[in-house]
Order: C-alpha cells, then sequence, then structure tokens
C-alpha cells in the first residue's frame, strides 16, 4: 500500500505532464488540460497529507526502495525515496501551492493558445521538484535538481516569439549550470570519502570518522555545495538569472522562482546539516554572503518600477535572510521563513498577476494607480501579504523574519545590522509598490480604464487562501519557545534540542527593533508616495544614484564585459582563426591526396599483362617475408 501511494505522489504529475503533452487540447479541449493538470497536483498533495497526517500520529518515516541503481566496487547507490519531516512539510506546500497556482493559471492562461503545453511543463515541474525533495540520496536530489533547472528554462521562455524571453530562458540555463557543476563536485567529493551518498548512511559516517584527509577534503565538499545552492537559489553572484526569469508568464513565477524551485538550495543545505556543521567557516561565509544578498538585493528593489521586478529583487533579498540564518547553524528558522515567505510572495506574485492582467498586460507601476476601487479582493489579498513581508506583527512573516533577526542578534550583531537595513527597505519597497499601484488616481490610458475589473473566482480564490496563510501560518513556531515546528523538525535537526532560548528580554528587544524598522518603512512609503503623491521618474529622467540602483548597479553590464564578450570574442577567434585553418590543413592534405593519385590512376590502364605483372611481383614479396625474412 506505501508503494502505491508513493507512486501517486511521485507519477501523478508526470502522468498529466504525458497526457497535457501527447493528448493535448485538441484531444481533450482547453478546458480539461488545466482540469487534468490540477488533478494530477491535487493528486500528490492530498497523498502527502496522508503521509504527514501519519507521521504525526505515529511517528514512522515511509521509506521505499525500488531498486539499485548503482554498484561500483563498495560504492552502491538505490533509487530510493524519503518522507520524513523534512521532506514532508517542503512536500505540503509545494504540492499545496502547486495545486493553487494550477487553479489560478486555469484563468490567467485561458486564452493563451498553448495552454496544453504550459500545464504539461507545469505539471513536470511539479514531478521534479517532488523527486528532489523525497529522494533518500545526493544522486536522486540530483536527477530533481537538474529536472526543476530544465523546466525553469522551458516555462521562463514560454512566450518564445519574443526572442527576449528566449535569452532571458538561456540565461538562467546557464547561471544555473555554473552552480550545478559546484553541486556535483560537492557530491563526487563527498562520495570520495566516504563510499555513500545517502543521507542516513553519510550522517554516521561524517559524525564517526576522525581522518584528517576527510577533514580537510570536508570544507572543499561543502564549499561546493555551497556554490550550487547560489545557482538555484539566486545568491551573490549568481543571482542576476532570477529577475530577468520574470519573462515567464506570471504564476510560473510564483510557483518556481517565489515558492519552490529557488528554495532547492535551502532544502540541500538543511538536509545536510550534519555536514555543514562541521565546516564553520563555510558556514561563516554563507552567513555574511546571504546578509550581503539581502541588503544588496533590497537596495536595488526601491528603484525598480516593474511590479513583478520588484518582487524579483524581494524575492533574492528574503533568500538572503534564509542563508543568514544557515551560516548562524539556525537550519530550524531557515525553514520556518521558507514555509512564510512561500505563502505570502506567492500571494503577492498572483496579486500582481491579478493587476497585470485586469490591465491588459502592462506591468510598470508608473502607469496603475487606484486600482483599489475596482479590484477589492486583489487589494485586500495583496495589501495582507505586504504587511507579511513587511514584518508588520502579528503575521507570519514578522514571526519568522523575527527569529532570523533574534538568530542574528545573538551570535553577530554586525550581520544583524546588515539584516535589519535589510528589512527597512524591504518595508519601504513593498509599501511603495502597494501605493503606486493600488492607492491615489489612475495614471494609465483610457482603454486600460476601461479594461479594469477585477479577476475571476478561478484566480481570487487561491488568493485568499494564500492571504489567509500569510496571516495565520506564523502560528506554526510563536515566539518565547511556543514552537511546534521546531518541535516537529527535532528528528532530523536534533541540534534543535539542545539549543538555548535566548532571554525574553532580548527577544522582545529585537521584537520591538523589528516592528519599529517596519513601520519606519510603511511611514516613509506612506509619506513620499500618498501624502507628497510622489511617481517614480521616466526612464530618461532618472539621474544621480537613483540611476545605479535602477541599473541594478550595472552587474549585467559588468559580466558582459568580463565573461560575455570575452567568450564571444573567443569564439569568433576559432571561427575566424582556428577554424579556417583546420579547414585549410584538411583542405591541403585532401589535395595532396589527389595530387599523389594521377599517377596512380595512370597505371590503370586496362592491360591485363600489367597487372599479371605487378600481382607476381607482390605474391613474390609475400612468400619473401614469410619464408625468407
Amino acid at each position: 500500500m506505501e508503494t502505491i501511494l508513493v507512486l501517486l505522489l511521485l507519477l501523478s504529475p508526470f502522468v498529466g505532464f504525458l497526457i497535457n503533452l501527447l493528448v493535448g487540447k485538441t484531444t481533450t479541449g482547453r478546458c480539461m488540460t488545466g482540469i487534468i493538470g490540477t488533478t494530477a497536483v491535487l493528486i500528490s498533495f492530498v497523498v502527502t497529507c496522508i503521509f504527514f497526517i501519519r507521521l504525526l500520529s505515529t511517528g514512522e518515516v515511509v521509506e521505499i526502495n525500488f531498486f539499485q541503481w548503482i554498484a561500483l566496487g563498495e560504492f552502491t547507490t538505490d533509487m530510493s525515496f524519503s518522507f520524513d519531516q523534512l521532506s514532508l512539510i517542503w512536500l505540503l506546500f509545494v504540492t499545496g501551492i502547486g495545486t493553487l497556482i494550477h487553479i489560478y493559471s486555469m484563468g490567467y492562461m485561458k486564452d493563451d493558445r498553448n495552454i496544453d503545453r504550459y500545464f504539461s511543463y507545469l505539471n513536470l515541474f511539479i514531478f521534479f521538484m517532488t523527486v528532489l525533495v523525497s529522494g533518500s540520496n545526493l544522486l536522486v536530489m540530483f536527477i530533481g535538481w537538474e529536472g526543476v533547472g530544465l523546466c525553469s528554462y522551458l516555462l521562463i521562455g514560454f512566450w518564445s516569439r519574443d526572442h527576449k524571453n528566449n535569452n532571458a530562458a538561456k540565461k538562467a540555463f546557464i547561471m544555473n549550470r555554473i552552480g550545478d557543476l559546484g553541486f556535483l563536485v560537492g557530491i563526487f567529493t563527498l562520495g570520495y570519502l566516504f563510499n555513500t551518498v545517502d543521507y542516513a548512511t553519510l550522517s554516521e559516517a561524517v559524525s564517526s570518522t576522525s581522518n584528517p584527509e576527510v577533514s580537510s577534503l570536508l570544507g572543499v565538499a561543502t564549499l561546493a555545495l555551497f556554490i550550487g545552492a547560489t545557482g538555484k537559489s539566486a545568491q551573490i553572484p549568481l543571482y542576476t538569472w532570477l529577475p530577468d526569469a520574470m519573462a515567464g508568464p506570471t504564476p510560473v513565477s510564483a510557483l518556481i522562482h517565489a515558492a519552490t524551485m529557488v528554495t532547492a538550495g535551502i532544502f540541500m543545505v538543511t538536509r545536510l546539516n550534519f555536514v555543514f556543521d562541521l565546516t564553520p567557516d563555510i558556514q561563516m561565509l554563507m552567513a555574511i554572503v546571504g546578509a550581503v544578498t539581502a541588503l544588496f538585493a533590497a537596495s536595488i528593489a526601491i528603484a525598480q518600477t516593474d511590479i513583478k521586478k520588484v518582487l524579483a529583487y524581494s524575492t533574492v533579498s528574503q533568500l538572503g535572510l534564509m542563508f543568514l540564518a544557515l551560516g548562524l547553524g539556525a537550519y530550524h528558522v531557515a525553514v520556518f521563513h521558507v514555509i512564510t515567505h512561500a505563502f505570502f510572495k506567492a500571494c503577492l506574485f498572483l496579486g500582481s498577476g491579478s493587476v497585470i492582467h485586469a490591465m491588459g498586460g502592462e506591468q510598470d507601476m508608473r502607469r496603475m494607480g487606484g486600482l483599489k476601487k475596482v479590484m477589492a479582493i486583489t487589494f485586500f489579498t495583496f495589501i495582507t501579504a505586504t504587511f507579511s513581508i513587511a514584518g508588520i506583527p502579528p503575521l507570519a512573516g514578522f514571526v519568522s523574519k523575527d527569529e532570523i533577526m533574534m538568530v542574528a542578534f545573538e551570535q553577530n550583531k554586525i550581520l544583524w545590522f546588515i539584516a535589519l537595513l535589510a528589512s527597512l527597505l524591504t518595508a519601504f519597497y513593498m509599501f511603495r509598490a502597494l501605493f503606486l499601484t493600488f492607492f491615489k488616481d489612475f495614471r494609465g490610458t483610457e482603454e486600460q480604464k476601461h479594461h479594469l475589473h477585477e479577476s475571476p473566482k478561478s484566480m481570487t480564490i487561491p488568493l485568499m487562501i494564500l492571504a489567509f496563510l500569510a496571516f495565520f501560518g506564523g502560528i506554526i513556531s510563536m515566539p518565547f519557545g511556543f514552537s511546534w515546528l521546531n518541535g516537529y523538525l527535532e528528528p532530523v535537526l536534533p541540534q534543535i534540542a539542545f539549543a538555548e532560548h535566548p532571554p525574553i528580554g532580548e527577544q522582545a528587544l529585537t521584537m520591538a527593533i523589528s516592528t519599529i524598522i517596519a513601520f519606519a518603512g510603511l511611514g516613509l512609503a506612506y509619506y513620499i508616495y500618498v501624502k507628497k503623491s510622489a511617481v517614480p521618474a521616466e526612464d530618461d529622467k532618472i539621474t544621480g544614484f537613483s540611476k545605479v540602483l535602477y541599473n541594478k548597479y550595472y552587474i549585467d553590464e559588468i559580466y558582459n564585459t568580463l565573461f560575455v564578450k570575452p567568450i564571444y570574442a573567443l569564439a569568433n577567434f576559432f571561427n575566424r582563426v582556428v577554424e579556417e585553418l583546420l579547414k585549410n590543413v584538411f583542405k591541403g592534405a585532401g589535395e595532396l591526396v589527389e595530387v599523389l593519385s594521377v599517377p596512380a590512376k595512370r597505371m590503370q590502364n586496362g592491360s591485363l599483362g600489367f597487372y599479371l605483372f605487378f600481382f607476381v611481383l607482390g605474391f613474390s614479396a609475400l612468400i619473401i617475408c614469410l619464408f625468407l625474412v
């Protein structure tokens, strides 16, 4: 029975992918493609809930080993899956939010002519994400890891008629390959050191080893794994692909680039916490990169005018806070923020999609305004998620972000201050987006104003559910020691049991500071964009440091100069010089053979006596070689 349920969980999205890809809308109809894709993910969600309830009641972990996959000497790997506390909590929001986004997509993408291909790609992504999360060893995780990268490429470039979308898809694919190479090096290093990549066996081997060679190479392995995580989870310096990934349909941004795929790096580090705990230098590097990324991306977001770009850089910033928690050893806190972030960021992306849908495809906030009058549900859900991400108590984002701040305050005041600045900017740019989009008077065209309307129920119902979760989701881990999540994760993160709770006074202080910071960002944004009715300048009128922020510190241009142009120059050199040289060499060799063949062709004169003479000559040479030499 367990095997059947596991197969249902894993394969139902894959079956949905095959049906929509092979049969498609021509046979099933446009409406049925969405129903098939949504049902496939819903089945996975239901099975996940069954396993989750069973784990809560019995404490038993479901483990399924299908077959032995690789056997090379002492190294063996199975095609096996494990549904423990960590994988199930991830599967709950992957399949749960995935189901809501599929329902939302039925309304958002109903007029797209390739709706069958869209739902097939979404189903394939969910399939690979479930494999990534539930695999019981690093090689099975790598299958899912590469699979979600492939699906990301397909979905970012879904509207391929626009060449910019194709470039964004290629950029995401290539930058993820850089990180994936690091991930592979980390897997190979751990496999070389311990002859296993299975999580349970690896944990035992790591804890029992005293080999000095292992200790020296373990840092190499964790550094390589961290590089893999920076690629998938968009950290400095491999973050630039994620903002460009907004070229895909908005539900794709909500599913892949807010709630699921970009958290794969956090999942991998959390899963291998017992390895990273032995390399404190890499952990500190992780914390520094996370804090700097959080502040860096937040500073860019305050100057963006594309509503999806604001949310994209917000995602990079929030992922930075998660890496800060991971680097400080607070894996459970990072998991908590992953969960709440999935709620409020999916709600924000889908809310922006509702706005874009009403605006006829317009994404520039300078052309919006006053939308709360005609889009009440979208406004209500968007403002709820904005309050949550900004850290306004008692919403979910406040609780999870405050735990990160508390850990940073206790362990490293400098990193805490950097995170605090990032949180201030987060509150400012999110309320800036809210006020520019929904408040004051409408600034678009008359045609857009005539087109304004609330989205259909297939889009607003998922928004309301996500807004509810963004408000109340924090109850799973309340402050002052009232945390259900910590107790739930203790079997896979045993260090939680030994973690000391900070003094109540210290917790209250960090909460107060975080709250003041959030309201300061709200007040500043309100003063500028509501009281003063400010609107961001047009592109050609942006000057000074605002222009630097608007152009993302020119990082893309720097990368283009340092890496892209030299590679193109090298390719042109090989094309114009090396290839021409090789072509001339081979062409010359062919011409030489042709010249040498002219005398040989003359010997073929049709004279039988001439042929017999050479036959006797060759036969005599053969006899001499065999018997006389």
